[in-house]
């Protein structure tokens, strides 16, 4: 069955790109080849390449919306508009202090999505990064970064808003499934790191030591609890995406690794590592409440994977015609 997410993300940014006014476009649209701007990752509130959603007329971020939908799951939408709706209640926590809004994301193509076999594009804004590369019709997808400040809002003790709640909850869940044994292999440190590892570098790192407990050595419940966490991130995706992400996955060993202590509302961190796969997870500052998740492809983030193969099948030599030599 022939993918449909490459041609709806082709048509959803075109779309973006001419319901743009010309400077709006003019600030959205950068060469492919801007690695610097291309290879961006960036969750902080930052200046950043592309064009702001706060200054574009409903049309236009409305085009905004239904490209950023392409990349995700409608449960990931909701958790990315659940994010970007978080900077008018973090703003308020501070006292308005710093002028956060739920404007402040910001869209950049890279490449002419109507012509170009090779292009791209990225969301992005405080806790919210989505980068998506489209080579031959094909999409690589990541690094997807959710984020989430405050991770929970409770009233009269319960949660009233706690978009990475299921990141925590299942990981939880398997540390728990893990017996002892197995939680001494996984924890590796008493304490959590302040950030997730790969934080906003270009290229994540391939391995990350030490890498915690073994899939394999997992009994049957750990096993199937540590495939459904994986199964979690890469439900961000489209199931067309999803779907193609897991086939690559399927045999390949996973690491499974807890720093911080195990007690709910303490400083935690996770990690899922395997072959071209990190999922990194935290919630460190603001006493244990204030989340940071990422889905990352050392060998593959920003579409190197796809481009490889592209460029690969472009200076692959062709069948030689009788008499010819090379």
């Amino acid at each position: 069955m022939e993918d449909p997410v490459p041609e709806q993300m082709r048509t959803a940014a075109a779309a973006f790109l001419a319901a743009l006014d010309e400077p709006a476009r003019d600030a959205a649209r950068h060469a492919f080849d801007d690695e610097p701007a291309r290879r961006w990752l960036e969750y902080r509130p930052r200046p950043r390449p592309g064009v702001a959603l706060a200054g574009l007329d409903v049309d236009a971020r409305k085009a905004a919306h239904r490209l950023l939908a392409t990349a995700l799951s409608p449960a990931a939408y909701a958790q990315a508009m659940t994010v970007m709706a978080l900077e008018e209640v973090l703003d308020r926590a501070e006292d308005w202090r710093r002028g956060r809004h739920s404007g402040d994301y910001w869209v950049a193509v890279f490449g002419d999505p109507a012509r170009d076999d090779d292009w791209a594009w990225r969301f992005e804004g405080h806790h919210l990064s989505v980068s998506m590369t489209v080579a031959d019709d094909r999409v690589s997808p990541a690094p997807v970064f959710l984020g989430a400040n405050p991770a929970t809002v409770r009233h009269a003790g319960r949660p009233v808003s706690r978009p990475l709640g299921p990141e925590e909850d299942l990981a939880r869940e398997l540390l728990d499934a893990l017996g002892p044994a197995g939680r001494s292999a996984a924890i590796i440190a008493e304490e959590a790191p302040a950030d997730i590892i790969s934080a906003t570098r270009a290229t994540a790192p391939g391995r990350l030591d030490p890498p915690g407990v073994p899939r394999g050595r997992l009994r049957p419940t750990g096993r199937a609890l540590l495939d459904r966490l994986v199964a979690l991130y890469l439900d961000r995706l489209p199931p067309e995406l999803a779907a193609r992400e897991a086939d690559r996955l399927d045999g390949g060993e996973l690491h499974f690794a807890w720093a911080g202590p195990v007690e709910p509302g303490r400083r935690h961190y996770y990690r899922v590592q395997g072959e071209d796969l990190l999922i990194e997870y935290d919630n460190t500052t603001d006493d244990g409440n204030h989340a940071h998740t990422v889905l990352r492809r050392p060998a593959g983030d920003f579409g190197a994977d796809v481009l490889a193969a592209h460029h690969a099948a472009a200076h692959r030599p062709g069948p030689l015609s009788p008499g010819a030599s090379r």
